[in-house]
């Protein structure tokens, strides 16, 4: 499995915690986001996660910003994404097995680094 993770400066605080699940868990991880809390366009970061599952670089991807909403909304606009926010085990695990969800959206300031290793 391989997956493109992407964030904007606020998803940065969460991001940490998401590449150490996929590293444990022995995820090909392509870090597409940023590293350094300076602000920067979300719909940016969306775009690069979108354009490499679209050209099947990548098997999924992983969208963080502070609401999870806003990454959301822009990756969807590319054809092919299938994207979701979700915030709970549940939801995340009905978006893949049953809609075909194929960016997941997580938002820093909604959940913290437990629920994240769950989702």
């Amino acid at each position: 499995m391989r997956i493109a993770v992407g964030n904007d400066h606020i998803g940065l605080a969460l991001k940490p915690a998401v590449l150490e699940e996929l590293n444990r868990l022995g995820v090909d991880v392509i870090n597409v986001g940023v590293d350094v809390a300076e602000r920067v366009d979300y719909p940016d970061y969306a775009a690069k996660v979108g354009r490499l599952v679209q050209a099947g670089e990548v098997d999924r991807g992983i969208l963080i910003c502070g609401s999870g909403v806003g990454m959301c909304m822009a990756v969807n606009k590319l054809h092919g994404i299938r994207a979701s926010v979700a915030h709970d085990t549940y939801s995340a695990h009905q978006g893949v097995e049953h809609d075909e969800m194929n960016v997941l959206c997580l938002g820093s300031q909604i959940v913290g680094p437990a629920v994240a290793h769950e989702l």
